[in-house]
């Protein structure tokens, strides 16, 4: 019996044993981790730069479709930190002349005192506030932002195929030779803030006269709404070249975001079509 309990006790680990296989395995956990480490910070660093080419992307489209759903001839650059369009809200095409019915409508602009014409085709949504232009071609003279090519939409509102206006005593300056029109009613400015590293965005604010260049005449504005389209910035602009006889332009827009050491430089160039 005494045996057979020396014999169980020696079947035992040492405290040096055991000292010894901790050291073993902690030194393999060590170069373990040193060989994980590189493909650990790998992956941080492409997750990272996905991210940021992310929030540059987001950033891209969003101006792009404001851009692209802008009034023809709308779009203006102030520096290399502003931009401004007037959006349309619907759009369709005037009664150019009398057709078969007595009833027809057409839009005369020899007279200043017409203020009403038919639409063609389907009907268009007209509310109170909103504007009609015709041959917008940002242009003294006509000019959505001085007026020139715009006038104020008067009752009845709603899905309307008889568009009534206020002529103001003057009639609009060209008629478009595709009778197109458009209704607008608001303009929007994307702002580079680069002090802060952030791309705003503003809307909802009456159009004005003069574009508004600094982000103190924008927060004043009153009403307006703001909204954070980047952060991080550590560069941003805009660039806008108008294209042959102003039918065809390109904004180019360059962002560089900055994370952690890390930069993701992003230059989106797009079109815009000026086509009255």
């Amino acid at each position: 019996m005494r045996d057979e309990m020396l014999t169980v006790r020696e079947r035992g680990f040492t405290l040096i044993e055991a000292l010894v296989v901790i050291m073993v395995t902690g030194i393999v956990a060590a170069g373990v981790a040193i060989f994980m480490r590189g493909t650990v910070q790998s992956y941080f660093d492409s997750a990272r730069r996905a991210e940021l080419s992310d929030i540059a992307d987001t950033a891209a489209r969003r101006v792009a479709r404001d851009i692209q759903s802008a009034l023809p001839n709308s779009v203006r650059v102030s520096g290399t930190g502003f931009l401004e369009l007037v959006p349309i809200r619907a759009a369709g095409r005037y009664r150019m002349e009398k057709g078969v019915s007595a009833a027809d409508d057409p839009l005369d602009f020899s007279d200043p005192a017409d203020g009403a014409f038919d639409v063609l085709g389907l009907a268009v949504s007209v509310a109170n506030g909103d504007a009609i232009v015709i041959f917008n071609m940002g242009q003294p003279g006509a000019d959505v932002y001085e007026g020139s090519s715009r006038r104020n939409a008067a009752a009845p509102f709603g899905a309307v195929t008889h568009v009534t206006y206020s002529p103001g005593g003057t009639q609009f300056p060209f008629a478009s030779p595709g009778a197109r029109f458009q209704v607008v009613n608001t303009a929007i400015s994307y702002a580079c803030d680069l002090a802060n590293g952030r791309l705003w965005r503003y809307s909802r604010y009456a159009i004005q006269a003069v574009q508004p260049t600094s982000l103190v005449d924008l927060d004043n504005l009153d009403p307006v709404e703001k909204s954070l389209v980047a952060s991080n910035l550590t560069a941003c602009s805009f660039a806008y070249t108008g294209g042959t006889l102003e039918r065809n332009g390109l904004v180019v827009m360059q962002l560089a975001i900055t994370e952690q050491g890390e930069t993701v430089n992003l230059q989106h160039q797009i079109g815009v079509v000026n086509t009255p």
